[in-house]
């Protein structure tokens, strides 16, 4: 019979994590692109003095990044532990009932498309190399080597927002005030259908819906936000 291996190959949850850990970066730069956009461009609107720029800029950029950090903190630490928790209760099932999780291990290969007698002669296979790792791959989908880290997401978080807030953030202070707007709006667009192209290859759809969608809503949150910008510049706000 041939050995069923869970581990070693390219595919299955540790690329699909790793293509969701690549995904989560490509859109949280997104996110420091246009929220520090938005902001600077605000501000643009009301004052074309580069010190503010540079404070409001760099005041959005600490402080979006520490938010996207400390949300990705709380969220993958509730992850783990619900990981934790049911890799437990896994581990406490396999002590008090081995047969019926041995049944219920059956019946999960059965589901994959395995025959009954195959099936059983895996689940066998699998149960005495390692239980645990089994029923947590094969039910849960988790594998118990690789837990989410919460640290690792905040950190990936925190870097993807500030890389994709910086280039705002410099395209409004470093040019010259008569160009600073043309380039800033310019540089966020490109780099807004760089992030649309790429998510939509990584989730493998469209390319052009993605990257007008995206194009299109950073153009509006610019606009809007320059427009109250000029508003309350005009009013001395």
């Amino acid at each position: 019979m041939t050995e069923i291996r869970t581990h070693d190959e390219p595919h299955g949850n540790g690329l699909g994590a790793r293509l969701n850990w690549l995904r989560a970066a490509v859109l949280g730069a997104n996110d420091g692109v246009v929220s520090t956009a938005g902001l600077v461009v605000g501000v643009a609107g009301a004052t074309g003095d580069r010190g503010a720029l540079l404070t409001a800029g760099l005041a959005g950029l600490l402080a979006g990044s520490m938010s996207m950090a400390a949300g990705e903190y709380v969220s993958v630490s509730t992850q783990r532990d619900s990981e934790r928790a049911a890799l437990a209760t896994e581990k406490r099932e396999l002590k008090e009932a081995p047969e019926a999780e041995l049944e219920e291990l059956t019946g999960l290969l059965e589901g994959k498309g395995l025959s009954r007698d195959v099936a059983r002669e895996a689940a066998l296979q699998l149960t005495e190399r390692d239980a645990l790792r089994a029923h947590a791959e094969v039910e849960l989908g988790i594998d118990p080597d690789e837990l989410t880290n919460p640290w690792h997401a905040a950190g990936a978080s925190f870097l993807a927002f500030t890389v994709g807030a910086l280039l705002p953030l410099l395209a409004i202070v470093l040019p010259p005030s008569s160009v600073r707007l043309l380039v800033t709006v310019l540089s966020v667009l490109a780099a807004l259908a760089l992030t649309g192209w790429w998510s939509a290859r990584l989730g493998e759809a469209r390319v052009g819906p993605a990257v007008l969608r995206n194009v299109g809503g950073g153009a509006l949150a610019m606009a809007v936000t320059y427009g109250a910008g000029e508003l309350l510049g005009a009013v001395g706000v």
